[in-house]
């Protein structure tokens, strides 16, 4: 099934109109990040820790925020999750079958 494309149309910002935006989500061989404004969420491989960085203030993503924000990770996990259903990220595959035919995977 094709799903249809999300996102939103540039051409207000051709006429100089600002643009609305929403959160920009990411995944990549279970590595994973939300952006939602100055904030941005990301985690290493399928079971890393959520890390929370504001990247207005702190763009190398050298301060993690998750300990005194959490529950700005939990509003932006809750997006990611939800998205990664919609967009048909979540459920992984099963990594016991990708292991019995010798790749890789997280554990």
């Amino acid at each position: 099934m094709i799903l249809p494309m999300e996102g939103r149309s540039l051409v207000p910002l051709f006429d100089n109109h600002p643009l609305q935006r929403d959160a920009l989500y990411w995944e990549h061989s279970g590595n994973a990040a939300v952006r939602l404004g100055d904030w941005k969420l990301v985690r290493s491989r399928i079971k890393g820790q959520w890390e929370l960085y504001n990247i207005k203030v702190d763009r190398t993503e050298f301060h993690n925020q998750a300990a005194t924000e959490p529950e700005r990770v939990k509003e932006l996990n809750t997006l990611w999750q939800n998205w990664a259903v919609r967009a048909q990220v979540l459920p992984y595959p099963d990594k016991k079958e990708d292991k019995a035919k010798g790749k890789k995977g997280d554990e």
